[in-house]
């Protein structure tokens, strides 16, 4: 009698758009029966490698692939080429590099601020420094005080679109990779598709646009978010806080996701049960890391001070009142020795966060700047629309940061800092149009997820990413940056099978549901909005005396999709967190049927 059969029975697959038409077989499988096939060019491209046994194998294609892609953008100008006086973020960038390696510590934030003055935390001007000191070794002139300012050398441009790519591979692409390998890890996705997760969160084409062509270091902070994180999924909860800080120390925009990664770290605490330990190492970890990112800064203050240096040499040793708490200054003695250091944080805190500005400078798609269409807010005191602003803004971010800190589960974090960071750019103040990055990334790295590459997922993804790079097309557009704007989002839309390119992401496998019925709906509804849009911004001129009707057309669109987007990854963290049962809720509807 023969015996049992050694070979475990073939399990059903399951019909999935996980970036083939029958993903849950193993590669090498599906290849064999041969009824596998690219669901959309991007995994057609990497179709070669779904035999691979290691994502490690594939990966420097995909790096050197990204990367010939930036380095493409970057031979496009960038934010104030040819047009002064102030010249944009460029000559921002550079100009930091010059304030950071001529003058002392002690003056970065205080030296003609009409110039660009420093207005970042302190680890963009260490950065600065650094990137400064490199330049300045092959072009003393690139940096020389004063009279570089506006400089336009082609070799300048090359050193500093390098800069750029040298510190996102340094940085933001290293942190990329790690996150995508330990989250598919964690759920059980195959290497093949967490290649094809990984290159298109590398070719998201707001960040290639707005650091590569616009010209920023976003990618930096973005990369320490990422980093964070990492951690998490990792379990390494105190390198999570010190990647965190050093993201706040680099650009203050990540503040966006503080309230979300607050409640995550403080509910890991305390659930399943009270863990003390772990509170007091999160706690002393990040207040060690704030310390340890001052310390230049307050070691140079200290210094210079010793020196006889003065942070203020335009006032000639007098008494100036302190930026910030100015009607308290008179209680600190300008001539003790603890003064520049009060003097260094307050100025920086000043320059950091720009209260005085108003609700918000330009034309920006989020709540208040529509909200402005209709009702004209500089009519009503600045101290009013701070205080409406802090309202919405918690009003928005307290539910996901109620969830993440009930269900504390790591693979939501992503999610919980979407939608925190959606709640930031629609109601915070002073926001520009480049900060829509910041819930951009979490939503994208979203595809790495465990339905990450599924129709429904990929739609709101790519719903996100088209609409965010589209709100920035009058930044863009003002400095000639047209041709890369089409070719890059048009380029990623076509990767992932999405609309103009594609509507295949829309098509129902089973029997339709409400859900994709209602996304269809919405996502057509935008997309010919935003596919109209354009076709009257480059054929029809706006009334004479509505200049700007396209623009604000553009963010009343962009609002309300931005408001759906915070939505839908509200509504995502509600359901994939279980905190709400609604398999109860159908069976009580039954019932009553």
């Amino acid at each position: 009698m023969a015996g049992p059969s050694p070979h475990k029975p073939r399990r059903k697959v399951k019909k999935t758009s996980n970036g083939s038409e029958a993903s849950s077989v193993a590669p090498s499988t599906a290849s064999r029966a041969g009824s596998s096939r690219p669901a959309y060019p991007l995994a057609a491209f990497l179709w070669p490698a779904r035999s691979s046994v290691s994502q490690w194998e594939i990966l420097p294609m995909i790096l050197m692939a990204v990367g010939l892609f930036r380095w493409a953008a970057g031979l496009w100008g960038y934010s104030g080429y040819q047009n002064p006086p102030m010249h944009g973020d460029y000559e921002a960038q550079r100009h930091w590099m010059e304030v950071t390696t001529q003058l002392p510590i002690s003056q970065w934030y205080f030296h003609d601020l009409q110039w660009w003055g420093l207005d970042y935390p302190p680890l963009t001007a260490y950065h600065s420094w650094v990137l400064g000191k490199v330049g300045g070794y092959i072009d003393p002139s690139w940096f020389a005080l004063f009279t570089s300012r506006g400089l336009e050398d082609p070799i300048l441009k090359v050193f500093m679109r390098a800069t750029v790519i040298v510190s996102e591979y340094l940085v933001y692409i290293p942190a990329a990779v790690i996150f995508v390998r330990r989250l598919t890890k964690l759920q059980g996705i195959n290497s093949w598709n967490a290649s094809i997760a990984l290159t298109a969160i590398l070719m998201q084409p707001g960040t290639i646009l707005i650091d590569h062509v616009h010209f920023q270091y976003n990618t930096v902070m973005l990369g320490l978010v990422l980093a964070s994180m990492s951690s998490v999924l990792a379990g390494r909860f105190m390198w999570s806080c010190v990647f965190f800080v050093l993201a706040l120390g680099f650009k203050q925009m990540a503040l966006y996701y503080a309230p979300a990664m607050f409640a995550y770290l403080l509910g890991v605490c305390l659930f399943p049960r009270i863990n003390i330990p772990r509170f007091l190492g999160i706690a002393v970890v990040t207040v060690a890391a704030f310390a340890l990112l001052l310390l230049p800064l307050v070691l140079g203050a200290l210094y210079d001070a010793h020196r006889g240096i003065d942070a203020r040499p335009d006032l000639h040793g007098r008494f100036a009142p302190l930026p910030i708490f100015s009607e308290y200054s008179y209680l600190i003695n300008f001539r003790a020795w603890y003064y520049p250091i009060v003097q260094q944080l307050a100025q920086m805190v000043h320059r950091v966060f720009p209260f005085a500005r108003g609700l918000f400078e330009d034309k920006v798609a989020n709540f208040w700047c529509a909200l402005n269409v209709i009702i004209k807010l500089r009519n009503y005191p600045s101290e009013l629309l701070q205080r409406a602003s802090l309202l919405f803004t918690l009003a928005a971010i307290t539910p996901p940061c109620f969830v993440i800190f009930a269900k504390p589960r790591k693979e939501l974090l992503p999610v919980a800092l979407s939608a925190t960071a959606w709640a930031f750019f629609l109601f915070s103040f002073q926001v520009h149009e480049k900060s829509v990055l910041l819930p951009l990334m979490p939503m994208t790295v979203l595809l790495a997820g465990k339905h990450g590459l599924s129709k429904n997922v990929r739609a709101w993804v790519g719903f996100a990413n088209l609409l965010g790079v589209w709100t920035m097309f009058p930044l863009l557009e003002r400095v000639d940056l047209r041709i890369p704007y089409y070719v890059l989002s048009l380029l990623w839309a076509y990767l992932l099978g999405l609309p103009p390119t594609s509507l295949a992401v829309y098509s129902q496998d089973g029997q339709p549901t409400w859900a994709g019925f209602a996304t269809t709906s919405i996502h057509s509804i935008f997309y010919l909005a935003m596919a109209a849009w354009h076709v009257a911004e480059g054929f029809l001129s706006p009334p004479q005396n509505k200049p700007d009707l396209w623009v604000v057309i553009n963010v009343g669109i962009g609002a309300v999709g931005f408001g759906i987007c915070y939505l839908w990854c509200l509504w995502t963290l509600v359901v994939e967190s279980g905190i709400v049962d609604f398999s109860k809720l159908d069976k009580k509807k039954v019932k009553a049927q």
